[in-house]
């Protein structure tokens, strides 16, 4: 009875370790997966505009019906998803533009602070990056980026709320 208890024991213990590094490892996936996501958008959005000299029009719905989002971020797959678009992180993402039409923005919504953070101190930064803006702040230039990790938490740290990262983009 001794002994049955102690392999119990050791098989709650390994169980546990288990799911705690499953759990580390399905975050890390999903972040990964979120940044090419990001890296996709910006590509495609890219070369449906190439021939343009401005990202005027640009919004979820264009983005959607000109085919430059990638399937796995609309809800119903390739179906209507009447411009819902959602990143890999279990939040949505909206599209747009800025200084008019110029510049072109995309926002990941709905994140946790950890998420937030992870994303905001990646080094995931191309030359066309204007500007980084964290929950409504002061924007982050080029520049400046990636945010060092206590930059990240000091700006993602809303406790029972989620945050939003918008990445503006000429």
């Amino acid at each position: 009875m001794v002994e049955m208890l102690g392999v119990l024991a050791i098989i709650g213990v390994l169980s546990v370790g288990g799911i705690t590094g499953y759990s580390k490892a399905m975050a890390k996936f999903k972040l990964n997966r979120a940044l090419d996501q990001l890296s996709i958008l910006i590509i495609n959005i890219r070369s449906a505009f190439t021939g343009s000299q401005s990202f005027t029009g640009l919004s979820n719905q264009t983005a959607i019906s000109m085919t430059v989002v990638p399937s796995d971020m609309l809800p119903d797959g390739l179906g209507n998803s009447n411009g819902v678009i959602a990143h890999a992180l279990a939040g949505t993402v909206n599209i747009g533009n800025t200084n008019g039409g110029l510049h072109f923005t995309i926002r990941f919504d709905g994140l946790s602070s950890e998420a937030c953070t992870s994303l905001a101190s990646s080094n995931f930064t191309d030359e066309s990056l204007e500007s980084m803006q964290i929950n409504d702040a002061t924007a982050h230039q080029q520049v400046d980026l990636p945010l060092s990790a206590i930059e990240a938490v000091a700006e993602c740290n809303k406790p029972n709320q989620t945050n939003e990262i918008l990445w503006e983009y000429y």
